[in-house]
């Protein structure tokens, strides 16, 4: 398990803007007891003397984040065999308010695959992760952005099969291209067997994305980026996948992969429903700028920002207290809105809202204490300070 600063006993947040699940309260406090939220409530809290206060002075408090797609951070991948590699970029997220991660790799030939599935199968059972997102290989060749187009293939039920067995019933989502030879088949096969189908890396045609819809693909990988863009006369995944209320829509709010009016557009229409912000971040997050791997594939990272020798975009330099900072002052939406789309929407998407994404009686303590700025000054992770919460980010 990774380290945190535990605080002795029971104690209460006062003195803050707690935002709970449908408004903000004003002059609220949270209590936490046993690593859960006790209560949660306004003006004077119930005294207990065996309980601390922690005063945050007016500061807003948000749950924790729960990132559904992310490679890497701290200098660390997740495409790795090293379990202690693996713990240095949860902890690089976990400062920044993430309490709540998938672990995303990238395409890999499939024994490969399966090697880093078991290496990020030990964290998820400990607890540190929530579980792991197959991006690839299953993608378009056409729209493979920073994937190794020699890692590439199409679905078929095999190949499928042996990825879930090696998560051992950890691999919680696959991105993949519903056109390829086998597409749609993988997606039923994949909402059979439990696992979230996203459709992602994609040069379909509107004809080929319904029936993948219909099949049980649920959500949009990094919608916009990867795929065949919007046309006036061939919506394609974008108006599709934006369109359909059965699809949970994913957006890279660093303001870099989208322009904020973007991101506005795209969020006001699937609405708090169906909007779950990521950062897609790779290894180079919270960390300084040069050369590193995504994969197998080298990237550079100028100004926080990471790009393949071609130009293209190499995932996100992003953690989630900068999404949800850009969604409110860049993008103009409201703390509801950021809150919905950084917490409690990808906490239902993951099937886990009765543990964690809101701030309830009964979930787990994870909450994140924000400035005027809104960027972290504390983040506590079920019922325990993280120690080094809110270091200052390198990202966008």
């Amino acid at each position: 398990m990774l380290d945190r600063v535990k605080h002795p006993g029971d104690f209460v947040i006062t003195g803050g803007r707690v935002v709970a699940p449908d408004r903000v309260l004003d002059d609220g406090w949270l209590a936490v007891s046993g690593g859960q939220i006790a209560a949660v409530g306004t003006g004077t809290p119930p005294s207990s003397p065996d309980a601390a206060t922690v005063d945050v002075a007016g500061a807003l408090v948000v749950p924790g984040f729960v990132d559904t797609h992310c490679h890497g951070g701290g200098g660390a991948s997740f495409s790795t065999l090293d379990p202690d590699e693996i713990r240095t970029a949860v902890r690089a997220h976990r400062r920044h308010g993430t309490t709540t991660m998938l672990a995303s790799l990238v395409s890999d030939p499939i024994d490969l695959l399966t090697e880093q599935i078991a290496a990020l199968r030990e964290l998820v059972q400990e607890g540190d992760l929530a579980g792991i997102h197959l991006e690839g290989p299953f993608i378009s060749r056409a729209r493979c952005g920073a994937h190794d187009p020699d890692t590439l293939r199409e679905p078929d039920t095999g190949t499928v099969e042996k990825l879930l067995r090696a998560g051992h019933g950890s691999i919680r989502m696959v991105t993949l291209a519903p056109e390829l030879n086998g597409g749609v088949k993988a997606v039923r096969q994949l909402a059979e067997s439990g696992v979230i189908a996203a459709i992602g890396h994609t040069d379909g045609v509107a004809d080929q994305l319904v029936p993948a819809i219909d099949a049980g693909a649920t959500v949009a990988t990094h919608l916009f980026n990867g795929m065949r863009p919007l046309h006036h006369r061939e919506p394609g995944p974008v108006g599709v996948l934006l369109d359909d209320e059965r699809v949970t829509v994913e957006l890279i709010c660093d303001l870099v992969h989208l322009h904020p009016t973007v991101v506005r557009l795209a969020a006001q229409h699937a609405g708090r429903g169906r909007t779950v912000l990521i950062t897609d971040a790779m290894s180079a997050t919270d960390a300084a700028d040069g050369r590193y791997t995504l994969g197998r594939l080298e990237v550079d990272v100028h100004d926080g920002v990471a790009t393949l020798d071609n130009g293209s975009l190499a995932g996100s330099t992003l953690t989630m207290d900068n999404a949800f900072r850009n969604l409110v002052k860049g993008a103009k939406l409201d703390v509801l809105d950021a809150v919905r789309a950084t917490s409690a929407r990808p906490a239902e998407l993951l099937g886990i809202a009765d543990r964690t994404g809101a701030l309830r009686p009964g979930l787990a303590a994870d909450a994140v204490i924000l400035d005027d700025d809104l960027r972290p000054s504390r983040v506590l992770h079920r019922g325990e300070w993280v120690a080094e919460a809110g270091r200052a980010t390198l990202s966008t």
